[in-house]
């Protein structure tokens, strides 16, 4: 899919549509599901445009496959029906999707392109995900491949190739090797950014349709940000 948004009704910025799935690109500081702080989730808003749209009377069914972090910004995918959820489920549990994330990071990499291997061990109490050299107890390996795409005077633009999916993973990856995510006080960057937000972005996201069967990708606009707009690969 090219990477323009369709709409953008009520600040919702829908990337594809059709009758078994719909995409957004999410906003820094939208919650994909309901949690404690009682805010209004995006899953909420986007059954509310789709009633609006189709004019649906009654309650309109969408499920959430997989979930973002609050602070970051970028594709999320929901399933129209039970048929889209189920195989969608069965996809994303078994690894068969391919996930791209931009990341702003303070400090260079120590190489241009590597694979990280770490041993991420959760607190749940911190809701903190700390990765370890060694596999040690409770642990579960992470895997990812960065490169570099660009080299800031303050910051470096990675792009992030996710082979495991576990909590706080790029995050807590990039952290290990001295290269926090901008705006991440809870894994090392000095300073938060004043939208409470990281410069975490879910940017492309690849899998087969779940009942078209053909290969289907989506590619996320970045948020209107100064930093991002100097990585001048916004939106190409």
């Amino acid at each position: 899919m090219s990477s323009k948004i369709i709409s953008n009704k009520d600040n919702l910025q829908v990337i594809y549509e059709d009758n078994h799935i719909i995409a957004i690109n999410k906003r820094v500081g939208d919650i994909v599901q309901g949690d404690k702080t009682g805010d209004t989730p995006l899953s909420e808003v986007v059954k509310h445009y789709i009633s609006e749209k189709h004019n649906k009377p009654g309650a309109v069914f969408l499920g959430v496959v997989h979930r973002l972090d609050r602070p970051t910004s970028g594709i999320v995918v929901f399933a129209r029906t039970t048929k889209a959820l189920s195989r969608l489920n069965k996809l994303f549990s078994e690894r068969k999707t391919e996930k791209t994330y931009w990341a702003v990071v303070k400090n260079n990499p120590p190489k241009a392109s590597d694979t990280l291997i770490h041993f991420l061990k959760r607190n749940p109490k911190q809701n903190k995900s700390y990765a370890h050299k060694n596999e040690v107890p409770e642990s579960k390996k992470a895997i990812l491949d960065y490169r570099v795409l660009k080299k800031l005077d303050r910051y470096s633009l990675l792009e992030v190739d996710l082979k495991t999916g576990r909590h706080h993973q790029i995050r807590s990856q990039l952290s290990a090797i001295g290269c926090s995510i901008k705006g991440d006080l809870k894994y090392g960057f000095d300073r938060s950014n004043k939208d409470g937000g990281i410069h975490l972005h879910s940017r492309r996201l690849a899998f087969i349709h779940p009942v078209k069967k053909e290969e289907i990708v989506f590619v996320a606009p970045t948020p209107d940000d100064v930093v991002w707009d100097a990585c001048s690969l916004v939106n190409q």
